[in-house]
């Protein structure tokens, strides 16, 4: 493989994130499965699994399967044997991923989720009125956001922790009937 085939890797930031990025001779564009996964905080276990899943396949429409992930060559800058082949991942599936982490309760996902699309609004408002922002303020911008919404998020846990504690106080209590042997939410039989 020469040179010209292989992808060319550089640091992307995302807010106060810095991801690898990847860009293919095609001009597009990739993350590895592990940067994907980290800059979420979770596994790269949980990102395979997402590859291989019906979650994907249900979130994909009919028509449009697109390549989930492949092993590609990165040119070398100094790096040692081994590290210059990674499982790329498209950004489409990537952000399909992040998505899914969302509905999943990954709330370092929703936060990033958020603060990218809010991002995404403001730079077409941003066109319609003539708004000039550098990338750095950008980023500083979405750091800012994703503080922002940590804390609501904190605010809203702490809000609504004591109707969790009482699902789960009433789950144990539904689990305790129906390990004696009685359906919680049926009369007892001599009262049908």
């Amino acid at each position: 493989m020469t040179t010209g085939d292989k992808a060319k890797r550089a640091t992307v930031a995302i807010g106060p994130l810095s991801v690898d990025g990847f860009q293919m001779p095609d001009g597009s564009y990739r993350m590895s499965i592990t940067g994907i996964a980290e800059a979420i905080g979770t596994s790269q276990q949980n990102a395979s699994n997402f590859l291989r899943s019906n979650a994907l396949k249900a979130l994909q429409t009919s028509g449009y399967t697109p390549q989930t992930s492949e092993q590609i060559e990165v040119e070398s800058e100094g790096q040692i044997r081994g590290q210059t082949r990674i499982t790329a991942v498209p950004l489409d599936i990537t952000f399909a991923f992040w998505l899914y982490q969302c509905s999943r309760g990954n709330r370092q996902a929703y936060n990033l989720v958020a603060a990218l699309g809010l991002e995404t609004l403001e730079r077409r408002f941003d066109a319609a009125f003539g708004v000039e922002r550098s990338e750095s303020d950008r980023n500083a911008l979405l750091a800012q956001r994703l503080q922002q919404t940590e804390a609501y998020l904190s605010a809203l846990g702490e809000a609504y922790a004591e109707p969790d504690e009482l699902r789960e106080q009433v789950a144990r209590l539904e689990q305790q009937l129906h390990d004696a042997g009685l359906e919680p939410w049926q009369l007892p039989p001599n009262e049908r």
